[in-house]
C-alpha cells in the first residue's frame, strides 16, 4: 500500500515484467489468501477469484489468478503464451504517436528513433487490453494482437507506467543469465523507453508567459 500510496501522493512509478501485474493481483487480493501451501503451509482461498476488488488496483480490472504452482503465471494479464506462438523473428511491438500539445506526458515516454520496436519476453511480457481499466492509455501493442506492451496511466496527483518483458536486448533471458552489456547496445530501442521513464520524472513544465 506504501508504493499506491506514493503514487496517490504524486508520485511517478515505473516498473517492468512481473512487478507490473503483480502489484495490482496483490492490491485486488488484499485479505485474501491466494498463496498456496508450497509457500505458507497453507491451501489458498478457492473462491479467491470471487474475493478481488478490482476497485483498489491501478491499471488492470476483471482479471483471473493462476493458481497451479506448475503454470509460470500469475494471472490471465500476461500474453507470455502468445508471445512464445509469434517467435522471436515475428515478434515486434508499435508506438504510438501522440500529440505533444495535446498529450505531452505520453508523448515523452514514447520518443525513440523507431516506431517498430523488436519484441522481448518475461515472466510478464505484455498486458491483455481487454483486462486494462479505462482511462488506462496504451504507449505501444503488438500489431495484430490485442497486446498492450506498455502502458500509461494516472492515479491521485501521480501517474504510473507498466512495460512488459524483462530485457530489450535479451530475447529470453533466464534466471541466472548474464546481465546485459549496454555498452554493446547503446542505440537499443528498447533501452531507449526505460531511459524516458528514467529521465520523465525530471521533466519540469515552463510557466507560461501572459
Amino acid at each position: 500500500m506504501s508504493l499506491k500510496t506514493y503514487v496517490a501522493n504524486g508520485g511517478f512509478l515505473f516498473a517492468m515484467c512481473s512487478a507490473t501485474d503483480t502489484f495490482d493481483i496483490a492490491l485486488a487480493a488484499e485479505r485474501v489468501d491466494i498463496v498456496g501451501p508450497e509457500y505458507d503451509h497453507d491451501g489458498f482461498d478457492l473462491a479467491a477469484d470471487s474475493k478481488l476488488d478490482f476497485s483498489r488496483t491501478l491499471a488492470f480490472q476483471d482479471f483471473s489468478l493462476e493458481m497451479n504452482p506448475l503454470v509460470y503465471e500469475f494471472s490471465n494479464i500476461d500474453t507470455t503464451p502468445k508471445a512464445s506462438l509469434r517467435g522471436q523473428r515475428n515478434d515486434y511491438f508499435t508506438l504510438f504517436d501522440f500529440s505533444a500539445k495535446q498529450d505531452p506526458v505520453p508523448t515523452m515516454l514514447v520518443q525513440d528513433h523507431v516506431a517498430n520496436v523488436p519484441g522481448f519476453m518475461g515472466q510478464t511480457t505484455g498486458f491483455e487490453k481487454s483486462l486494462l481499466k479505462p482511462g488506462v492509455t496504451v504507449l505501444a501493442e503488438t500489431p495484430g494482437a490485442d497486446d498492450a506492451k506498455y502502458i500509461h496511466g494516472h492515479y491521485g496527483q501521480g501517474t504510473f507506467t507498466f512495460y512488459g518483458g524483462h530485457d530489450p536486448e535479451d530475447y529470453q533471458h533466464a534466471v541466472g543469465d548474464p546481465p546485459t552489456d549496454l555498452a554493446l547496445h547503446k542505440h537499443s530501442p528498447g533501452y531507449r523507453l526505460i531511459l524516458n521513464n528514467v529521465l520523465f520524472p525530471a521533466a519540469e513544465k515552463k510557466e507560461k508567459k501572459t
